[in-house]
């Protein structure tokens, strides 16, 4: 989640389609969106485990690498199967960080829960910022330090890969980073946002996402972020520069039950 930085107007959480029987609502990429990136432009990321037998592209649950992401997803969370294959995936006693799961099936525990929003682009103005550079690799060690000392949210070593990550540097030394993590079709998320203590105040937050939003118009993606619900300065904050509130997720960490290996038959 993006946290470093009066809620909008809620948007509905699906999209209602036409039929000759009337409007029948149907799932939007939003509502999933770490599946929808792991089973598109993040597949390449994706691992996944399926029953012995079976390819493992049918699973219904999938995760990034634990260096890259720590979220897992579930192809539909009130389907058994995706959750006996995350169990696969997991293993017994396993831990998985999901997004939007209320409640897991019996057997499983909710061992952390952090209640979020999430917010699209509406009005943002994308512009360079000229004092932005692009990050890689070899920066990941400054990254993770701006990380620790801000606490926008979980950032690993392989994380930069995920998409473009700009920074702002004060005499060589890195003080505020934005990027991208999630790719759902049509959107990109913002992630990472976060800005030194000591440089808080002078836009920098607000500069780098409108940079980062240039790279995600230009591919025709819609740009759209999480944070936690209780960061309110970051929601006024990304309101008051084009973001709306479009709902309230959660995001859940649970952990599988211990010894239920026969079931996967």
């Amino acid at each position: 989640m993006s946290t470093n930085a009066g809620p909008g107007t809620s948007t509905s959480s699906s999209t209602s389609t036409s039929t000759g029987l009337g409007a029948v609502a149907s799932p939007h990429v939003l509502d999933n969106p770490a599946w929808a990136s792991l089973s598109g432009a993040h597949a390449a990321f994706a691992e996944r485990a399926a029953p012995p037998g079976a390819d493992p592209a049918s699973s219904r649950a999938a995760r990034y690498p634990p260096d890259v992401s720590p979220f897992a997803a579930l192809a539909d969370p009130a389907d058994p199967d995706s959750w006996a294959d995350l169990h696969r995936l997991v293993g017994d006693g396993g831990i998985a960080a999901l997004g939007g799961v209320l409640a897991p099936p019996d057997g499983w525990e909710t061992v952390g829960s952090v209640p979020g929003v999430q917010l699209v682009d509406t009005a943002l103005r994308a512009e360079p910022a000229p004092e932005a550079v692009r990050l890689g690799p070899r920066d990941v060690p400054e990254i993770l330090g701006l990380i620790e000392l801000t606490k926008p949210g979980p950032f690993l070593p392989r994380t930069v890969e995920l998409g473009a990550y700009l920074g702002i540097r004060h005499r060589g030394r890195l003080i505020a980073i934005a990027g991208e993590r999630l790719r759902p079709p049509g959107w990109t998320e913002i992630s990472a946002v976060c800005t030194h203590p000591d440089h808080q105040g002078r836009g920098l937050a607000t500069q780098l996402v409108r940079a980062v939003a240039v790279g995600i118009r230009e591919r025709g993606d819609v740009p759209f972020l999480h944070t936690a619900a209780s960061n309110t300065k970051a929601i006024r904050l990304y309101e008051s520069i084009g973001f709306a509130l479009r709902r309230r997720p959660s995001f859940t960490a649970v952990r599988a039950p211990g010894n239920t290996a026969a079931n996967f038959s």
